[in-house]
């Protein structure tokens, strides 16, 4: 039982890098850095996790209007194309009658969006030969979208989903009072509480997130609790300061994910360490391979005191030569 929620955790914090990731770059050209003692990774490759299926295996997108079959497992989208010219997929879930979904967050509208995700669903059924099912989710600050792109030979027409249109008051009111009671969360409460930051609410952001994580905090079942917490942190940080985020940060650091955050950043930092040593070392080979070079040394002495490949040896020659 211990292993499989380390497994869930470590899971639930490469949902967490993927939305970081997703921010990015801010304002000014200047990426995100951490003034906590959790220096969160921005590099993770995982684009999805088994986290993200197991949270949504059973839950659906009923309550807002969407039907789909129930989710078989998350699948870890890699398309070149899409990771050179393109942002990544958010979600793409297998689905139990063999279809695919395709889940995008968007808290800003573009036109280019529905191109974009046309471009990602043409990719998707390229790979698996499957129809695809795009739903596109917009934050409550977008309050118009548009439903379809029609370019003539084919109509592109994803569900739209607007958060704008629901009560996140009234949402939040009732999973307080069913925190407080003691009641159990349905799946649909845990997507509820994950989705609140982006729903309409007269709470603002930073206290809004600060409520959820206390809530969160309260549930009994520990990977309910979890998931909670780690999506909360994925979904807010697209929306907080870095200096809100930091204090948010702060407050989970006590939290299990917090603990495994600041563990793997551990693990990060000392492997990220061993490879800038490695890479010095071979840059001091390198740059003493080419001074014997100059100076006329033969190959197999340069060998023997850089303990560089003879093939190594003659690429660094070619170098010096132009």
């Amino acid at each position: 039982m211990e292993s499989n929620r380390v497994t869930f955790l470590i899971s639930l914090c490469h949902v967490l890098y993927f939305f970081l990731e997703k921010k990015g770059i801010k304002k000014g050209g200047k990426s995100r850095k951490s003034k906590t003692d959790i220096d969160i990774s921005l590099h993770k490759q995982d684009i999805i996790s088994k986290y993200t299926s197991g949270l949504f295996r059973d839950a659906t997108l009923e309550f807002y209007g969407i039907k789909t079959a129930k989710i078989k497992e998350a699948v870890n989208v890699e398309f070149p194309f899409v990771q050179i010219t393109m942002n990544k997929i958010d979600f793409l879930f297998l689905l139990e009658d063999g279809t695919y979904q395709h889940l995008e967050f968007e808290t800003k509208y573009k036109k280019s969006n529905l191109e974009r995700f046309f471009n990602y669903d043409l990719q998707i059924y390229n790979k698996y030969k499957k129809k695809v099912k795009t739903v596109i989710i917009y934050s409550s600050e977008v309050k118009k979208a548009a439903k379809s792109l029609d370019i003539g030979v084919a109509k592109y027409t994803p569900d739209v989903v607007m958060m704008c249109e629901y009560d996140g008051n009234a949402i939040f009111a009732e999973l307080e009072r069913k925190l407080k009671a003691k009641e159990n969360l349905t799946d649909t409460d845990m997507l509820n509480l994950i989705f609140l930051p982006l729903l309409r609410c007269d709470i603002p952001k930073y206290d809004l997130t600060e409520k959820l994580i206390d809530l969160a905090k309260t549930i009994e079942d520990e990977i309910k609790q979890d998931a909670c917490i780690a999506s909360t942190l994925a979904y807010t940080g697209k929306f907080l300061t870095d200096i809100e985020f930091n204090k948010i940060l702060e407050a989970v650091k006590v939290t299990r994910v917090g603990e495994l955050l600041a563990k793997e950043a551990v693990e990060e930092t000392k492997k990220q360490a061993e490879q800038d040593k490695a890479q010095a070392l071979e840059n001091d080979r390198t740059d003493r391979a080419k001074e014997m070079l100059i100076d006329g040394e033969p190959i197999s002495k340069i060998i023997k005191y850089t303990k560089l490949t003879e093939k190594q040896i003659k690429e660094i020659q070619k170098m010096v030569k132009k």
